[in-house]
């Protein structure tokens, strides 16, 4: 672990935007699938709405709204694994078994229209997959989702997948065999966002400061995943962001003192 690192110029940076989001999720799941060193399966987790008190209200529309902006990431995702549809890796979009009927309607259509092929974990495994297929799982949320990503990760043919913003996730959903290709989590502090854990492959575990834009945390797998798991442990970027702001703050009062 690196205390104090400055990240002005560095490899990883706050996005200013979900665009900017979107691109550093791409470009860390791009370079994990070019990777040796990374799994065949890969997991790419962060909040769906720029607004983060609508993930938690509950309310159809919300939900509606974190639907499509999934969407709407995994689209601009194939069309940068397949720039020309119909040239190029094979590409699945996966949804869950739990998805409704419209969205797995919506998700049919665009797939179509980016050259990929769609198929709902309603209807069981798909039983085509060849090596060298990419396949993409949207919003997982059921213990058989997560096996099914498993099973075509590890089977014969080597199939890079990756699962893409999973719901109810438990210790046993996704190994720590897999690789967090990108991972991006406001933390707050005083009921404000302090701060932001980012992974995007290869880099490591980056924990930045909101206010000052400076690295105060860089972590390791090894360190922060908690054992057996793709979960990060949030404590001790949780501890690094309080301490900058509580520093930051003393500071503040002795200047005007």
């Amino acid at each position: 672990m690196i205390f104090g690192a400055a990240s002005s110029g560095g490899k990883v940076e706050i996005p200013k935007d979900s665009s900017a989001r979107d691109r550093q999720a791409i470009a860390g799941i791009k370079a994990a699938m070019g990777s040796s060193s990374a799994s065949s399966l890969l997991e790419c987790e962060f909040p769906a709405l720029e607004q983060l008190n609508k993930l938690g209200d509950g309310s159809l529309r919300s939900a509606k709204e974190a639907e499509q902006a999934n969407l709407d990431f995994v689209m601009k995702l194939i069309k940068e694994l397949k720039p020309v549809p119909f040239l190029g890796p094979r590409v699945w979009l996966l949804t869950s078994s739990a998805s409704s009927k419209s969205f797995n309607s919506a998700a049919a259509m665009k797939s179509k229209a980016a050259g990929a092929v769609y198929h709902s974990l309603r209807n069981g495994l798909p039983t085509d997959v060849d090596g060298g297929d990419i396949v993409l799982l949207l919003n997982p949320s059921s213990r058989g989702d997560y096996s099914a990503a498993k099973t075509v990760a590890f089977s014969e043919v080597s199939t890079s997948v990756v699962i893409i913003n999973g719901f109810a996730k438990d210790q046993k959903s996704v190994p720590g065999s897999a690789t967090m290709a990108y991972y991006y989590k406001p933390l707050t502090y005083n009921s404000q966002i302090a701060g932001y854990l980012i992974r995007k492959f290869p880099e490591k575990w980056t924990t930045i400061d909101a206010a000052t834009k400076e690295t105060v945390l860089v972590t390791s797998d090894n360190d922060i995943l908690v054992k057996g798991t793709n979960t990060p442990d949030l404590r001790n970027s949780v501890r690094a962001i309080q301490k900058a702001f509580d520093t930051r703050a003393i500071m503040e009062r002795k200047s005007r003192t």
